[in-house]
């Protein structure tokens, strides 16, 4: 199978594009863009995910079709801005952050709602940025893919790991 970047989006105007894929002002005056990003997507989480609590096939459908989108968005944005991944676009952030919570009940009975999105965004952004266990070769898919793809992966072994340290600390 043979990835390639959305079409939908050529016919978006360039200041749509752009300001969806920044966040707006996040991405473009923040310092640490990437981290803002993250911050904005945390309040994602407990808005739109947590409070109504979702179920598990709801938040995966949620995020795939955000997902698909912020691929669509960050690609082009790509093309219009003329940079690869460029760190000014944020959207990927925002719409991964929700996978670092799957499973958000477990996590819950066992730790304070505050320590579990504090530990959720912190490894996040620690598996964003090191980028470990492959999570840098995604970057290599092409156009939004490889933006939102790489995300996916770290928010996904933010959970992993998130729960993996829940049940050792229950255990101690």
């Amino acid at each position: 199978m043979r990835l390639s970047q959305p079409i939908w989006t050529r016919a978006l105007p360039t200041s749509l594009v752009v300001g969806l894929a920044t966040l707006g002002p996040i991405g473009r005056t923040l310092p640490a863009p990437g981290t803002w990003g993250s911050v904005a997507g945390l309040l994602w989480v407990t808005t739109v995910f947590w409070l109504p609590r979702l179920n598990l096939g709801w938040t995966l459908g949620l995020c795939l079709a955000t997902g698909y989108v912020a691929v669509g968005i960050c690609g082009e944005a790509e093309v219009r801005l003329r940079k690869k991944d460029p760190g000014e676009v944020i959207l990927d952030e925002f719409v991964a952050m929700p996978l670092c919570f799957l499973g958000w009940h477990g996590l819950v009975s066992l730790w304070p709602h505050w320590a579990v999105l504090l530990a959720g965004f912190a490894l996040f952004r620690l598996f964003d940025i090191v980028k470990p266990l492959g999570i840098a070769r995604l970057q290599r898919l092409p156009g939004g893919w490889g933006v939102v793809v790489d995300d996916t992966a770290a928010a996904l072994a933010a959970c992993g790991t998130l729960h993996a340290l829940v049940r050792v600390a229950a255990r101690m």
